[in-house]
């Protein structure tokens, strides 16, 4: 039998949409899941691709049955599972075959991984991979970490499954080690901060506005075709039109209202922070899933604090208007942040990461694929601006934008609506643009009670205030 092209581990949703993805690209995978029944299942299920799967019941027997030197893709779930079915595959692995890691990773683990492996004996390499069960099966962009030489050798196959923007794969090796998994990372952080933002939009419509679900879903639908065209909001509009069966209702009406997460957020946010770079709109939209999961709690307090939150604006079509520019203005500042939270790891690891690139694998497959991540590809192309903000087709965005952004957030404050994300969004570019912040009353106080020590406007040098001297009487 003729061997297989590169193997895969892992044959849940994702694992069995990537080994078709890959077999209707004309290349022979071998195939294992740690349940053996899972793999003949899929095996028989494969239809026309079946003559290019090998089904195989032990690691042994996956290893036997691909070319060697050996790429092995592991889709399993993140943490402990990872190592253990590393370590299993050892044993029958060489000389410069290598471990694919294609699930979400922390990329600390990545980094310690290859560092135990070593670059060639065999492998191991980080693999982002986003688009959901509908990205694997039919292209997804891929976020790769490691070397140059393993990443070459298995270029040619993901070159192939990877989705295609005017014919250009979504793929790209983004560094050395965990960059690739720290750059899947942060695309799910941005992916965070724009799926809250669009809800705290639609709560503005459904609870401030009054409109039902179909109407909500008209005005995604009519948003999807500007600036804000994208594939969350494209879903959206579809999500918010779909009918249950059994109701007669919208779907979205009868979900219940707390939402789930796998711990990326809250990686992104965790990361930005040990960077001291602030990413405050994708730590915004990974509270509010939090407070979401405290369901029995809101509503007690919904009861203890009545309120009411229609809206009543003078102009309701130039309101629905603030809004959706408004959200444009959220979506731009949560993507600055991501790219800046990049920027700032890339000094740290020394992976100088290529942010256009970064942005233009990301137009097509991925979850946050929206048309103007073409525009971040050419601010950075052109000018590598310290931040997106600074960046001159944003200023002008922004300083469009960032009106209605106000307008949405303050009404909705007085309304009593919640904007966690916006509104950390717009105080995020409120700061940022204050030439003169706040932060000298901080250092005053830092002083006052631990002898921190200042830097002062007109001297250079470390300064202590004369506090025991501050006469404290009225």
């Amino acid at each position: 039998m003729e061997k297989a092209d590169i193997g895969l581990v892992g044959l849940g949703v994702m694992g069995s949409n990537l080994a078709l993805n890959i077999a209707e690209k004309g290349y022979r995978v071998a195939v294992y899941n740690r349940t053996p029944d899972r793999t003949h299942e899929f095996y028989e299920d494969a239809g026309e691709l079946k003559d290019r799967l090998i089904p195989c019941d032990t690691l042994e027997e996956l290893a036997n049955n691909i070319r060697a030197p050996r790429p092995i893709i592991l889709m399993i779930k993140a943490g402990e599972p990872v190592d253990n079915e590393t370590k299993a595959l050892l044993p029958f692995l060489t000389h410069e075959d290598i471990v694919i890691d294609a699930g979400n990773a922390n990329f600390h683990d990545t980094v310690r991984r290859l560092a135990t492996m070593g670059p060639n004996d065999p492998t191991f390499m980080g693999m982002g991979v986003s688009g959901g069960e509908e990205g694997a099966r039919h292209g997804p962009s891929i976020m790769v970490g490691g070397t140059q030489e393993a990443y070459d050798r298995i270029a040619p196959i993901l070159n192939a499954i990877a989705a295609k923007y005017d014919g250009q794969p979504c793929v790209a090796l983004l560094g050395p080690d965990g960059a690739g998994h720290f750059v899947k990372t942060i695309h799910n952080g941005i992916e965070y901060a724009d799926m809250q933002m669009i809800a705290e939009i639609y709560g503005i419509l459904r609870d401030g506005l009054g409109l039902s679900a179909p109407a909500i879903a008209g005005v995604f639908a009519k948003w999807n075709d500007g600036p804000l065209n994208s594939y969350l909001i494209e879903i959206t509009a579809k999500v918010l039109n779909a009918v249950d069966p059994d109701t007669g209702k919208a779907v979205v009406d009868i979900i219940l209202d707390s939402a789930g997460q796998k711990g990326t957020g809250r990686w992104a946010a965790i990361e930005a922070q040990m960077l001291g770079v602030p990413d405050t709109a994708i730590e915004a939209a990974v509270a509010a899933r939090s407070l979401s999961a405290l369901k029995k709690q809101r509503e007690t307090a919904a009861k203890a604090y009545p309120g009411e939150a229609a809206l009543s604006p003078q102009d309701r079509a130039r309101f629905i208007d603030d809004l959706e520019q408004g959200l444009y203005a959220g979506k731009i500042a949560a993507y600055a942040q991501g790219f800046a939270v990049m920027a700032g790891a890339s000094r740290e690891h020394d992976w100088n990461l290529p942010l256009a690139t970064i942005a233009r694998i990301w137009r097509a497959g991925c979850i946050i694929r929206s048309q103007f991540l073409d525009v971040i590809a050419d601010a950075f192309e052109q000018g590598n601006p310290d931040n997106l903000l600074l960046a001159p087709a944003f200023v002008e965005r922004m300083t469009k934008a960032s009106k209605p952004l106000r307008n949405v957030v303050s009404t909705a404050a007085l309304a009593g609506l919640p904007t966690p994300a916006l509104g950390a969004a717009l105080s995020y570019f409120d700061s940022y643009r204050q030439a003169r912040g706040t932060a000298n009353l901080i250092q005053a106080q830092r002083d006052f009670f631990g002898a921190h020590g200042f830097q002062r406007l007109d001297r250079e040098g470390d300064f202590h205030g004369p506090w025991s001297d501050v006469d404290f009487q009225a």
